[in-house]
């Protein structure tokens, strides 16, 4: 794929989603760290769920930590993982309040040193928070990069090191949501729209469905 057809793909998907934006429900930089922890093997809905109940109540790493893991728990069981997930984030808020005065560090290295927080989680943090030129590869991402020919790769890194490679410098920061939103509403896993796709006549797939 040359660098003409990428430019297009992204000028198309800006026009067809022109707000960009996650759909975790976050008012400030931690409750959309908190909330990208719960999001992990779970659905943005899910946790927009857990989280409308959770955050009124505590919405700050001291709050969540004197709720302590049962306590936690107890908001977001329904949530996949939600053992872990508690252990995490309560650890993660003591490193917070002790490291860091409370506040979500603007650093990668501190934090994905937070329990609970790899690379992924990092880079949404950093690209949606901070607006970092960042690509946090989920499925959608990984699915849509490969099918399309956009930034193959085998593997998550591989694909993010071709994205922050190829796509467009004008387009690096909304990059991650254009093409998240693309592969969960249109360029979807078992059978993707192409009818619908706003890409369609530049996607290299060679299994398209009408």
């Amino acid at each position: 794929m040359n660098k003409q057809k990428r430019l297009e793909i992204f000028q198309r998907l800006s026009e067809a989603i022109p707000n960009p934006e996650t759909e975790l429900e976050y008012s400030s930089t931690f409750e959309l760290l908190i909330a990208v922890i719960l999001s992990a093997q779970a659905t943005d809905k899910g946790v927009n769920i857990a989280t409308r109940k959770l955050f009124p109540v505590a919405n700050t790493p001291q709050a969540i930590y004197d709720l302590g893991v049962d306590g936690l728990k107890e908001y977001i069981k329904t949530i996949g993982l939600f053992n872990t997930k508690a252990e995490n984030i309560i650890k993660a808020c003591k490193m917070l309040v002790d490291l860091h005065n409370s506040e979500v560090p603007e650093d990668r290295k501190a934090l994905e040193a937070l329990p609970g927080v790899g690379r992924k989680t990092a880079n949404v943090v950093l690209n949606t928070a901070f607006g970092h030129p960042t690509m946090a590869v989920d499925t959608h991402i990984f699915r849509v990069s490969n099918r399309t020919k956009l930034a193959p790769g085998k593997n998550v890194l591989e694909v993010e090191k071709a994205l922050l490679k190829h796509v467009p410098k004008e387009y690096l920061i909304p990059a991650h949501h254009l093409l998240i939103l693309h592969g969960r509403y249109t360029c979807t896993a078992r059978k993707p729209r192409c009818g619908a796709c706003c890409i369609y006549d530049l996607c290299e797939y060679k299994d398209k469905s009408e």
